[in-house]
This record gives C-alpha cells, sequence and structure tokens, in this order.
C-alpha cells in the first residue's frame, strides 16, 4: 500500500473512532396516490408524449389491429414467449414474428447480431410511473430478456391500464428486484455539448406505448 493511501485510510479511521451514527431519514413522502384512475392515466400519457413517445388507446378488440398498424405491412419481429397472442396480428408474406426463447444459454435465443436485423420488438409491461412517465419491465415471460428491449429500433410496449400507478413508491412495490428490471422513459435519447438531440443511441430510437383497457 503506498504512503498516501495508507494517511488517507488513516485518517478516516481517525474520524470514525467514536462510531458516528447517521440521522434516521426522514420519510414523510406519499406512499399512496389520491388521484382517480383517470388523472394517472392522463399525467401518464402528457409524460410519455412529452419524451417524444407515441401513445395509443386500444381494448382487447382493436390491439392487434394497432400492432399490425404500427409494426408496417413489412415487417419481422420479435416477441417473448410469453406474449399474449391475442395481441399480435396474423403473420403475413411480408409480415412475421419471431420468438426468442427469453434466456441467452437456450435454443431459441436470438443472437444480438439476429436482433439487430429484426425491425420491431412487441412486449408487455410490469407497471408504470405516471409522476415520471416511466415504464418499467421486470423481465417477466410477457417481456424477455433485457435484450430483446434494448437492440431493436422499434419496441411497440403494451401497458394494461391496472398497472398504472401515480408514484415512484407504489412503482417500486410491484417490483421484483430479483430480476432484472429495465425502466423506460421514452425513446433512448441523448444531447451533445450544443444540446442537439440524438435518438435510439443505446436504445430503440421509436417508442409507441398502447394503453390498453
Amino acid at each position: 500500500m503506498s504512503e498516501a493511501k495508507e494517511e488517507i485510510l488513516g485518517r478516516i479511521r481517525a474520524s470514525l473512532w467514536d462510531h458516528p451514527q447517521p440521522a434516521e431519514p426522514i420519510r414523510n413522502y406519499r406512499r399512496v396516490s389520491d388521484k382517480s384512475q383517470e388523472e394517472i392515466i392522463e399525467i401518464l400519457v402528457d409524460r410519455l408524449i412529452d419524451y417524444k413517445a407515441n401513445v395509443y388507446h386500444e381494448t382487447a378488440e382493436t390491439i392487434a389491429d394497432r400492432v399490425a398498424e404500427l409494426l408496417g405491412s413489412s415487417s419481422r419481429y420479435v416477441v417473448p414467449t410469453g406474449i399474449k397472442q391475442e395481441w399480435l396480428p396474423e403473420d403475413t408474406a411480408t409480415r412475421a414474428r419471431v420468438v426468442d426463447s427469453g434466456n441467452a444459454d437456450k435454443p431459441g435465443a436470438l443472437s444480438l447480431r439476429e436482433l439487430d436485423a429484426v425491425d420491431a420488438v412487441v412486449t408487455s409491461s410490469t407497471v408504470s410511473c405516471a409522476e415520471t412517465g416511466t415504464i418499467a419491465l421486470n423481465s417477466s415471460d410477457q417481456e424477455g430478456r433485457r435484450a430483446i428491449t434494448l437492440v431493436p429500433d422499434h419496441h411497440i410496449c403494451v401497458v394494461p391500464v391496472e398497472t398504472i400507478v401515480d408514484l415512484i413508491p407504489e412503482t417500486v412495490a410491484r417490483l421484483d428486484f430479483a430480476k432484472p428490471v429495465t425502466w423506460i422513459s421514452g425513446p433512448s435519447a441523448t444531447s451533445d455539448i450544443e444540446l442537439i438531440r440524438v435518438e435510439g443511441v443505446h436504445g430503440p430510437r421509436t417508442l409507441d406505448v398502447i394503453i390498453l383497457k
């Protein structure tokens, strides 16, 4: 160990000789929302649009048609194993789905090169926070592994209304942190020193959100 490092650590030990304890944090923030579901959905939609996501309102009867429209007539897209089949349009000669196994070590998992070659990905979501406009994926069978939502340029994400909450504490309470969590606040984007916005830098450049009633 260098002399300088030993001196730094010695000073730290000396300053902590009496074992000081940090003050108990004050947790007086809101943990439960008092807003109606309609208000919460409105806030989420406003945030998502502000983040340059595209938002659509659909029902079980209309969602497949919307997904077909968003995919376009010529598209090869990936879906996780647990996606609800009634959400997806029928395959055509120019549009077909590819199912990813959900585990990079299992047969059926697409390589990064294969994922980069698909046009889009369609998944569900675990919970969405209206306060921050953030959608959280928790690696469930309906969402798949992180790679399938980070590599393709186009992400179509289904947000069931019952999964929309208002506050961060409500969001965290619905997540299983033993599994990977992906937080999405609009399309992937960054700005350089001149504040020029560039989308698709470290994830999808297009995010279509379907609010499913």
